[in-house]
């Protein structure tokens, strides 16, 4: 078993354990469980842009492990999806939902990063390119069976015929000229290690995937906090420049502002903070665990489940760094 498979099925545990025991007070996907029915509504944004918005939540059987927003662009010569949610089934009734407001054909898939939510639908879209940056595909490639596992045993049923499929595809950073629309495609990293952003600079629409949450705690089984803080004041750069004026998570609520932008790096900074000074004083993982949560936190979706398994895989580290200066 490789660490990151074990710090999966850790966090699979984790989740099972707490994901229901911690209901969030944020909006939960419309989900039918008896004829496990997304009940996918795509709500209009923009200009020929529509969102799909999951639950803002913690993987459950409760929201179908929906937890994550995708979206389409309508372009005028076909159209984009950006990501394909969590299981086979989702992607199908992604399909059908896509159907319903256009009449242009889907000519290219687009999932943002190796997160299981983000390509677990790919199945549906067997006709169609599926694609990532090659370093996304390296993750789906190597993790995709740990993720197929660990979210049939959250989500039962509703993954029923879903079969880990990485895009097909390797995207290189560029610019997509289709239709009405220009889309900037670019790569930050630091919530996983290749995060693809794409800017519409017909509309103005942000879809920066998991670099930002809104209202929820951020996950970071890839996470790289000092480069995920960097990356988070390049989006208030771009924001500067005018390059985009409404910001799509793939968890939390769309927004205007730099909401979003401000709670991931309040929480990255609150958090390392908490952790490199509790390790100097020698606190040790169980003490740190039952830490009380500042209030401004308090209130978001995944807490504190997201908060325990951040510190199991992170305050460890943590922890040997102040060993060896104390050793010197």
């Amino acid at each position: 078993m490789t660490r990151t498979q074990f710090w999966l099925g850790l966090w699979a545990a984790v989740l099972m354990g707490t994901a229901q025991a911690q209901p969030s007070a944020l909006p939960a996907a419309r989900v039918d469980a008896t004829t496990l029915d997304y009940r996918l509504a795509p709500r209009q944004i923009a200009a020929n842009t529509w969102v799909i918005e999951g639950a803002v939540d913690d993987f459950s059987r409760a929201n179908g492990c929906n937890i994550i927003n995708t979206a389409f662009i309508a372009t005028g010569e076909g159209v984009v999806v950006i990501n394909t949610g969590p299981s086979r089934r989702y992607g199908e009734q992604q399909r059908r939902a896509v159907a319903r407001v256009t009449q242009e054909p889907v000519v290219k898939v687009i999932n943002l990063n190796l997160h299981p939510d983000y390509f677990l639908g790919n199945q549906a879209w067997a006709d169609v390119p599926t694609q990532a940056l090659a370093g996304s595909i390296a993750g789906m490639q190597a993790e995709g069976g740990a993720y197929e596992d660990n979210l049939y045993r959250i989500c039962g049923d509703w993954m029923r015929g879903t079969t880990a499929t990485p895009a097909r595809e390797a995207l290189q950073p560029q610019t997509l000229r289709l239709g009405r629309h220009v889309l900037d495609l670019r790569r930050l990293h630091g919530h996983t290690g290749d995060d693809l952003v794409v800017i519409d600079r017909h509309t103005g629409v942000l879809f920066v995937g998991g670099l930002v949450f809104a209202d929820r705690v951020p996950t970071t089984p890839h996470a790289d906090a000092a480069a995920w803080l960097a990356s988070l004041q390049t989006l208030r750069e771009w924001h500067r420049k005018g390059e985009f004026q409404q910001i799509v998570p793939s968890h939390g609520p769309v927004h205007s502002d730099l909401r979003g932008i401000g709670q991931t790096g309040d929480w990255l900074q609150w958090l390392i903070a908490l952790m490199r000074e509790n390790a100097e004083q020698g606190v040790d993982l169980s003490e740190l665990l039952r830490n009380p949560i500042p209030p401004r936190f308090a209130g978001w979706a995944a807490q504190p489940a997201e908060f325990h398994r951040t510190l199991t895989q992170w305050y460890p580290a943590y922890e040997q760094r102040a060993l060896s200066q104390r050793a010197r």
